[in-house]
């Protein structure tokens, strides 16, 4: 391998390495690439609904809140409490477990946040059957 090809720059974790042809910056995880993915591709479909859920902050109580639409990187839901862009938090759907999600943006109430791990497309598609009235569960892009 030259010199040249072991000094490309990748991305990783946000940050840029060297890529070296062996050892742990000589491949990305699935988290990394997800992390990645994540903060660069917002595509995924959304999905305009109601849902009754709560929302708990970190270092917060849990409160009611609605999600209005979900998609399988993130969700935007109603906020009484003021939050922060990097804050954790955690959203609990009824017959879920409790998903993270960090903030990204809070505006009048409202607050749409980025799952920490995609939703199963399994979850997702049976939550939409579920609540959303318009019987699309999945939308090609």
């Amino acid at each position: 391998m030259t010199a040249q090809a072991r000094s490309l720059p990748a991305l990783f974790e946000g940050k840029v390495h060297t890529i070296a042809p062996f050892g742990k910056d000589a491949m990305q995880t699935t988290d990394d690439r997800y992390h990645i993915a994540a903060q660069e591709d917002r595509c995924a479909p959304r999905t305009k609904l109601t849902i009754p859920a709560s929302l708990r902050a970190s270092g917060g109580r849990a409160f009611q809140s609605v999600v209005h639409d979900l998609s399988i990187s993130g969700f935007s839901a109603a906020s009484i409490n003021r939050m922060h862009e990097g804050q954790l938090c955690w959203l609990t759907l009824p017959g879920l477990e409790s998903l993270q999600a960090q903030v990204v943006w809070w505006d009048n109430c409202i607050v749409g946040c980025a799952f920490s791990e995609l939703l199963s497309p399994i979850v997702h598609d049976n939550i939409l059957q579920r609540y959303s009235s318009t019987g699309i569960y999945r939308s090609a892009i």
